[in-house]
């Protein structure tokens, strides 16, 4: 077998494996839902490749079974597929809501990084604030307008001092465990926290609920009561 240059990227390899395997990975459009164990499959079929490496598979199937296209792929009635393309069997219940849980968790995580840039933007002071229509010009003075009688100067009442909203402290969570499920609580986003609640803590951070409905997985430093 002739020597073929190195993959150095995971896109390269699931280009690499679509080639190969045509009639299970794809690189672009609907994602077929992939075998349980295809990755044994894999090392066996191509390790006669010496520009791939297991490690490389390893990650790049990581990356294909975890995006977006893919996890749209995964409903229920759909069909698992072996290297072949062989059906393997339906979509169980419990692998379909894992599937729409990281789903919602990923797109929960882009909205969040949206509205930090947002945020980081306001601060820069990179927003431009919309401009004031022009006033219109005065006509000219002519000799045929008789000049207008100047107005009393009427006293204005003293206007009540401005009141300013109380600075709501908050305090940074540095002990998870002190959690409660249901509990209210912000998630740090640049200088604007934004509300959440509780709803399961884990080891890898605490699962809360955004006020939009939006459920994602939160590490403690983003945290605060």
């Amino acid at each position: 077998m002739e020597n073929q240059p190195k993959l150095n990227s995971n896109k390269e390899v699931i280009a690499f494996l679509a080639e190969h395997f045509p009639l299970c990975f794809t690189a672009e459009g609907e994602v077929r839902p992939l075998k349980i164990g295809i990755f044994q499959d894999l090392v066996e079929r191509v390790q006669g490749e010496d520009n791939i490496s297991k490690t490389q598979l390893r990650s790049a199937l990581r990356l294909y079974t975890s995006s977006w296209r893919y996890l749209y792929g995964i409903k229920l009635g759909a069909q698992r597929v072996d290297l072949d393309g062989n059906p393997c069997g339906k979509l169980e219940t419990q692998h379909v809501e894992h599937a729409r849980k990281q789903l919602e968790e990923a797109k929960a995580r882009v909205q969040l990084q949206r509205a930090a840039q947002q945020a980081k933007k306001r601060e820069n002071g990179e927003a431009v604030a919309p401009r004031r229509p022009a006033a219109a010009k005065r006509p000219a003075k002519s000799d045929a307008v008789a000049p207008r009688k100047p107005r009393p100067k009427q006293e204005r009442p003293a206007s009540a001092p401005r009141q300013t909203a109380p600075v709501v402290k908050t305090v940074p969570v540095t002990d998870i465990s002190t959690l409660q499920i249901g509990q209210a609580i912000k998630v740090k986003v640049g200088k604007n926290p934004m509300d959440a609640t509780v709803m399961e803590i884990a080891k890898e951070g605490v699962r809360v609920q955004l006020s939009s409905g939006m459920a994602l997985i939160v590490r403690a430093e983003h945290l605060q009561f």
